[in-house]
């Protein structure tokens, strides 16, 4: 019996979503399975543009119909739908981050213009997606990186209300093909902040010039430049503050995707490792035979679990957000930071497993070893996004207030708020819902009461010795305090869905145990930092917890996990 839990291409029909998305999702299942094994790897190792699967999605109109938002759709099922986009990305990150990536980068190279109030250029992205084009997202330069404040793209007037542009873009995917490329630059006659400019730009255009993939892989993340370029009225997007704004809300619809490639990344990888694991023989033993690698296996289990519930449950989040209700703005980055790292520990927990076999060509796990990496890298590093969520952390913990309550959004809206989030500032006036009724409704749930222990220790930390100015300073130092709050939402989200889902209990309560250690991990780490001061090391020293154990509940879950051998197998 297939595990409802994880994503199996062999039993997976998403039944809860309306005819026309049910139809794209499993065809893009069916055409990946139909590929094989084989040609996926090969092509992987290759490094073959993925013209094939373009043509398969302009084929059947997959990006127009999931990225064409309701206010620019031209078909009845075109709209913005952030759950089953999220379903989408699970789907590409199951087969290859490269699949995924095309499709990520057309994301947000659609940002700017689905933000804009061009009509022309709205319309032109419309047409160029029912065509089967793929857009990118010219913000990155080689020098400044994403600092959008030193930007070198400069745009000259011409005279005639538009603009020649020239300068070089770095770290652009899809900039080899792309229909439409979103580009970010400042204009040469104002100073300031008001010089800014979002324009679309052509990749076929004689004045753009391909400089090279600067990747080994499918991925062609690219470098351009533009020279002379000509910038008409009808092409830019946004100026001034608008295009800073837009830039900035562009990556936050962006970076949720990684969560759920990261899920499927994993997902596949875990049926190749505890297949591997099961049929290996060791000293007359199956290897699953060893206590450390049921540990391992099981933590690697229930922690994908863990990235899945969240990921569901800040999608109703995302979808349910407005200028009211903006606490998307805390689990995007959340997902991003905290769920694509999530991923990395399961990649790394069956490695230790599977060893060896981990590294060979033939086989699945070896690219998802390398892919699993790339995502917490990027749209901002683990570090950024840690510092963002730490704008959020007072007001989470100790100050919530009322708002109705979020239910499961998996209905066939058009997520429009995401294209009118208004100025990217004011984070700290952003207000939460109580995050304790989540753990109340668990509390007869062991390592769940162990966990709300360690949160209540977190609440007192930032009531009663929270880091000083000079600690505020110390980067190092709160980044330590940020993955302790961090744990804390990752937790109360993944107890929010499990109510939701109805989630199996010895599952949950093994999850929790992994939490609980992470969490003691965590205060240690704190405890060793230079700057902390001696109330915050008694403080971290007393915040440790050891998990609740329970044998029964131990085996029920290894039982899951044992169960994932044979349960899907790409075939050749």
């Amino acid at each position: 019996m297939a595990d409802a839990l994880l994503f199996n291409p062999r039993t997976y029909d998403p039944a809860h979503f309306d005819p026309e998305t049910r139809r794209l999702l499993r065809a893009t299942v069916d055409w990946f399975e139909e590929r094989g094994k084989r040609r996926l790897i090969e092509d992987y190792h290759s490094r073959a543009w993925l013209a094939d699967f373009l043509a398969f999605a302009a084929k059947e109109g997959l990006f127009a119909t999931f990225l064409t938002p309701a206010s620019a759709a031209g078909q009845p099922d075109q709209r913005w739908d952030t759950a089953r986009i999220a379903a989408l990305n699970e789907i590409l990150g199951f087969y290859g981050l490269d699949y995924w990536y095309a499709w990520q980068v057309t994301i947000l190279g659609l940002g700017p213009v689905w933000q804009s109030d061009n009509a022309a250029a709205r319309a032109r992205a419309a047409e160029l997606l029912t065509q089967g084009e793929v857009m990118a997202f010219g913000l990155s330069e080689k020098t400044h990186g994403a600092d959008i404040y030193s930007t070198d793209m400069l745009l000259e007037p011409d005279g005639n209300g538009g603009f020649r542009a020239t300068g070089s873009k770095y770290y652009i995917g899809n900039g080899n093909a792309a229909g439409l490329v979103s580009v970010f630059g400042r204009r040469t006659d104002v100073e300031g902040p008001d010089g800014y400019v979002f324009f679309a730009a052509d990749s076929r255009h004689p004045a753009y010039h391909l400089v090279k993939n600067v990747v080994p892989s499918s991925k062609f993340v690219s470098e351009f430049r533009l020279e002379d370029y000509p910038v008409s009225e009808q092409d830019v997007l946004h100026t001034g503050r608008a295009a800073f704004d837009a830039a900035l809300n562009t990556v936050n619809v962006g970076k949720f995707n990684l969560c759920t490639a990261s899920i499927g990344i994993c997902e596949h990888a875990m049926y190749e490792a505890v297949t591997h694991a099961r049929g290996r023989i060791l000293y007359g033993r199956p290897v699953t035979a060893f206590p450390h690698v049921r540990r391992e296996l099981a933590d690697a289990y229930v922690r994908l679990v863990g990235m899945k519930l969240f990921s569901d449950r800040a999608v109703d989040y995302f979808r349910s957000a407005g200028p009211e209700d903006r606490r998307y703005l805390l689990f995007n980055p959340m997902t991003k930071m905290k769920v694509t790292t999530e991923g990395e520990k399961v990649i790394d927990l069956m490695w230790d497993v599977i060893a060896a076999k981990g590294f060979e060509k033939d086989n699945y796990f070896a690219q998802a070893a390398v892919e699993i990496r790339g995502l917490p890298k990027l749209e901002g590093t683990v570090h950024v996004n840690l510092a963002l969520i730490l704008k959020f952390m007072r007001n989470h913990l100790l100050e919530p207030v009322e708002y109705p309550a979020v239910p499961t959004r998996l209905d066939a809206a058009d997520d429009d708020f995401l294209f009118r989030q208004g100025p990217a500032r004011g984070l700290g006036s952003v207000r939460f819902h109580d995050w304790r009724p989540a753990f109340d409704a668990y509390a007869e749930v062991p390592n769940v009461a162990r966990f709300r222990e360690q949160a209540d220790a977190l609440c007192e930390f930032v009531a009663t010795m929270a880091p000083d100015e000079e600690q505020s300073r110390d980067l190092d130092f709160l980044l330590s305090v940020g993955q302790l709050f961090a744990l804390v939402v990752h937790a109360q989200l993944i107890l929010e869905q499990a109510r939701l889902t109805d989630l199996d209990g010895s599952v949950l309560d093994e999850l929790f145990s992994v939490l609980v250690r992470d969490f003691s991990g965590h205060a240690v780490e704190l405890h060793g930092k230079d700057s902390a001061t001696e109330d915050q090391q008694r403080w971290a020293l007393g915040a440790v917890r050891r998990p609740v154990v329970d044998e029964a509940r131990s085996a029920r879950v290894w039982a899951r996990v044992e169960a994932l051998a044979g349960a899907y197998e790409m075939a050749q």
